[in-house]
C-alpha cells in the first residue's frame, strides 16, 4: 500500500479578497481482490471551508455589548471575593484566592470572533509570595461573580 497522499489547493480569488486554503486528502483503500482483474481503490475527500476576509470582519461585528464590554476591561485590576481555592500552582499546596488582587489578563469567551461556552471566561494573573521561592506568577480562571474591579 502507498501512504496517503495530501495536497492543498488555492481556490481563484474573487473580488481581490484573501482567501484560506481547501485541503484535499487522497487515502488508498485496502486491495480489492478480483479474479478478473486487480486494481487498488482510493477515496479522495475534499473538505471546503472558505471565507473571505470581509466575512471573518463581519462576524467579528457581532458580538454582543457585554462582549465587546468585557474584552475592554481586560487589563483592569480585580479582586477576588468568592471563596476560592486553587491547587495547580507548582510546589504549593493550595492557594486561598478570596481577598487577593490580580490583574484581568483576558476574556476567552470569544475566540477567533466566535462565541464559545467558557465556563470560566476570565484568565486573571495572581503574584503569590512564597517562602524560598519569591514571588510565584500564577494564572487562574474565574467567573464574573466572584471578583469586583478595583478602580484606580
Amino acid at each position: 500500500m502507498s501512504p496517503a497522499f495530501s495536497s492543498v489547493v488555492r481556490p481563484p480569488c474573487s473580488h481581490g479578497a484573501p482567501m484560506e486554503l481547501k485541503s484535499c486528502i487522497v487515502s488508498p483503500q485496502s486491495r480489492i481482490k478480483r479474479t478478473s482483474s486487480r486494481r487498488r481503490a482510493s477515496t479522495i475527500r475534499c473538505d471546503v471551508a472558505v471565507k473571505s476576509a470581509d466575512s471573518v470582519n463581519a462576524e467579528e461585528a457581532e458580538l454582543s455589548e457585554e462582549e465587546i464590554e468585557a474584552k475592554a476591561k481586560v487589563g483592569s485590576l480585580i479582586k477576588v471575593t468568592a471563596p476560592l481555592k486553587v491547587y495547580h500552582v507548582n510546589r504549593v499546596p493550595e492557594i486561598d484566592l478570596e481577598g487577593m488582587e490580580g490583574k484581568l489578563k483576558d476574556y476567552v469567551a470569544v475566540w477567533k470572533g466566535k462565541r464559545i461556552s467558557a465556563n470560566l471566561p476570565y484568565k486573571v494573573e495572581f503574584f503569590k509570595e512564597v517562602e524560598g521561592r519569591g514571588p510565584v506568577k500564577f494564572l487562574a480562571h474565574l467567573k464574573e461573580d466572584e471578583f469586583e474591579f478595583i478602580d484606580p
